[in-house]
């Protein structure tokens, strides 16, 4: 396979174009639950994706937050989330993103990450330095979790909710700040730019995290996964490094208040 890290960059600018582009207009509501709305836009955005990167890779399938391609259990596959933070962006709040990684036999090898708000870019590629914008990217340092600013997010099933709600009421009183942000591919990428030191969330999806989780990684950060009830859902902890085995105690305490 030629490098597909160009490619990726190309449709991720594009996809994030389109969130620009729309950014003040109206927005069309495909659906909407009590914690979750889908846009005519996030299906726009992936099918601009998958239109550039099946151009360039057309044997590649595509698993997708709004849909899949191909067999999406072949060797190499695209996954892709063409706006991780919908909500966000719907209520006019620009903290949202697209996300592109490709992975082989279920392994992210390359990964993309485009806030087109900020202008901030993120690439990984498996065995290499995490950059932003081109420029090296690396954890913070912090060890004492007393210090740490952690994110907690919020999956939007019921049982996800009230699974992460009991340890966010322990990890405030505990931690110097909680985050609640609003997309995870972000979450991860702060993570690995030293923004944050943690990240938590039950039930998150593989698109939201196939990117992010190497971006993390290469940034010599830790992205502990395990795959949840769900298809494609993971509970996952990112972190500097320094701090998971804190949190994970701490959650194991509490897991008889929580469903399982």
């Amino acid at each position: 396979m030629k490098n597909p890290l160009p490619c990726m960059v190309d449709a991720a600018h594009a996809a994030g174009k389109i969130m620009r582009d729309n950014w003040r207009s109206p927005k069309k509501v495909s659906s909407e639950t009590q914690h979750d709305i889908k846009l005519e836009l996030d299906v726009r955005c992936q099918k601009k994706i998958t239109n550039i990167l099946q151009k360039a890779f057309p044997d590649v399938p595509l698993l997708g937050e709004e849909g899949n391609s191909g067999d999406i259990d072949a060797e190499y596959r695209w996954v892709v989330d063409p706006i991780d933070g919908t909500v966000n962006f719907t209520y006019g709040i620009p903290h949202a993103c697209v996300s592109v990684a490709l992975q082989r036999r279920g392994r992210t090898q390359v990964g993309v990450v485009f806030d087109p708000f900020c202008d901030e870019l993120w690439t990984a590629v498996h065995g290499k330095p995490a950059l932003l914008n081109g420029r090296k990217i690396s954890v913070s340092s912090r060890a004492k979790f007393e210090e740490a600013i952690v994110s907690v997010g919020f999956a939007k099933h019921k049982s996800t909710l009230e699974r992460m709600l009991p340890l966010m009421f322990e990890l405030i009183h505990k931690v110097r700040k909680l985050r609640t942000m609003g997309s995870a591919t972000l979450a991860l990428t702060y993570v690995a730019t030293g923004r944050l030191d943690m990240y938590t969330e039950f039930g998150v999806r593989l698109w939201d995290i196939a990117a992010g989780g190497l971006i993390l990684e290469c940034a010599g950060g830790e992205f502990w996964n395990r795959p949840v009830d769900g298809v494609h859902a993971y509970h996952v902890i990112a972190s500097n490094g320094r701090l998971r085995r804190r949190l994970q105690t701490l959650e194991a305490s509490l897991q008889p208040l929580a469903p399982h």
